[in-house]
């Protein structure tokens, strides 16, 4: 068993776009809901995540910065095996409309039909803490 780098896992978690963002809901059980990097998947330890700022995971968050994201690639029978990555920290809200820009794409327009002036628009950022990796025989943690 070899311990990965933040740098190999980057490289590993290069296609991976969705993310399930577990956070810790008001009645004190966890939610999870699948969110999209929208293509921002060069993984330094941040993932950033855009969303309506009157919505219940925001809501959560506000409550309790804490949160997990989960990421699953299954790269089939030749491409290798299957990753697991789990990454445990803490979120933070943006709302500065700024800082939208460096993780804006234009797939967001579907959702956010204003770009980064659509009202409500928020963005999530992620910082890790603590991520576990499985790669088919490989496992390890990486501590930031």
């Amino acid at each position: 068993m070899s311990e990965l780098t933040l740098q190999d896992l980057s490289k590993k978690m290069a296609k991976l776009d969705f993310a399930m963002l577990v956070t810790r809901s008001l009645d004190g059980g966890s939610t999870a809901r699948p969110m999209s990097n929208n293509g921002d998947v060069g993984y330094d330890g941040e993932s950033y995540f855009f969303a309506y700022a009157n919505s219940r995971k925001i809501a959560e968050i506000r409550a309790e910065d804490a949160v997990t994201l989960t990421y699953t690639g299954a790269l089939g029978m030749l491409g290798g095996p299957p990753l697991f990555v789990a990454a445990e920290g803490s979120a933070t809200l943006v709302e500065d409309k700024a800082a939208f820009v460096d993780h804006w794409t234009k797939d967001l327009d579907r959702w956010f039909p204003g770009g980064i002036d659509t009202p409500g628009a928020i963005m999530i950022r992620v910082k890790a803490n603590r991520i576990r990796y499985w790669d088919g025989g490989d496992e390890g943690e990486i501590s930031l």
